[in-house]
């Protein structure tokens, strides 16, 4: 059998981060909510990290952020972009997300902030940073869900099928906050955490989105992509589309982006564990102050 092919063309997204690393801090908005995010789950846990990794470090907004915590000592900041990584902070390794190059056991803390969405095999990636952790280390990371950029998506296959016939992938299919504890479970994480916030940024056209999009170096980079250019007729009329079903008041075009956070520590003894089925020493039904009854 043949190998399925990859969902992202990593090389092309790659060169695509290392030319918008000039104008990165003008379009890195939503980094520096996940840094301020982060960094303060990050402060009320008391314990130090001698170690840590920044992975998909971007130009160092997030390690910045966390690098001024007295918990966090040594940073090393990791991502396939040399350009971005010249900006980052700290220790920096030029790495693909999903080949890790450290020991088992040899990390205090893995954090990463809106990078692990492109991945190809984001549990094997999940798997490899839980071998990297030391027993009791952290994985704190937030990546985009599957409600990012709802409105583009639709607006782009309705304007395809009408020009073209048929639609092109344009979006990334992003996960789902539901799997996503599931998959840390799966990687052997203990006590992990999920949750999802959506931001909703008001763009004054759409083309604005579409050219932040391309100032993040985020621009479709999907392997699957059609490999023609782009026509004037059918940018304006996914323009058009979009303002059509999404338009605010006053002209204005809403643009949602869904935040996932992950949670999870690799186990150790030390650790909190669920205890026995039938252990219990109390009964829920006096907890409750109701009448218990058979089934």
């Amino acid at each position: 059998m043949s190998a399925a092919p990859p969902l992202f063309d990593i090389a092309l997204l790659t060169s695509r981060r290392d030319r918008a690393a000039a104008s990165a801090s003008a379009h890195d908005f939503l980094l520096k909510r996940v840094a301020e995010d982060l960094a303060e789950r990050l402060a009320i846990v008391q314990r130090r990290f001698p170690l840590a990794l920044d992975l998909g470090a971007h130009h160092g907004v997030i390690g910045r952020e966390i690098g001024r915590l007295p918990s966090v000592e040594t940073l090393i900041s990791a991502d396939p972009s040399a350009n971005l990584l010249g900006q980052a902070p700290g220790h920096r390794l030029v790495a693909q997300l999903d080949m890790l190059p450290f020991g088992d056991a040899s990390l205090d803390l893995v954090v990463s902030g809106l990078a692990l969405q492109l991945v190809d095999d984001l549990p094997g990636t999940l798997v490899q940073i839980r071998r990297a952790l030391k027993p009791d280390g952290l994985l704190l990371a937030a990546l985009l869900g599957g409600r990012t950029l709802t409105e583009l998506r639709e607006a782009w296959l309705a304007a395809e099928a009408e020009l073209l016939g048929g639609a092109s992938p344009r979006v990334a299919p992003f996960a789902d906050v539901r799997d996503l504890g599931g998959l840390l479970q799966r990687a052997g994480f203990s006590l992990p955490v999920a949750d999802s916030d959506i931001v909703t940024v008001a763009y004054e056209t759409p083309l604005a989105l579409m050219r932040d999009l391309k100032g993040m170096g985020a621009s479709n980079m999907l392997f699957e992509r059609r490999r023609t250019p782009v026509t004037r007729g059918l940018l304006l009329r996914a323009a058009e589309i979009y303002a059509e079903r999404f338009g605010l008041e006053g002209g204005r075009v809403p643009a949602t982006f869904e935040i996932l956070t992950l949670t999870a520590w690799a186990p150790h003894e030390s650790q909190q564990q669920p205890l026995k089925p039938g252990s219990a020493k109390a009964r829920l039904a006096d907890a409750l102050g109701v009448r218990e009854r058979k089934i």
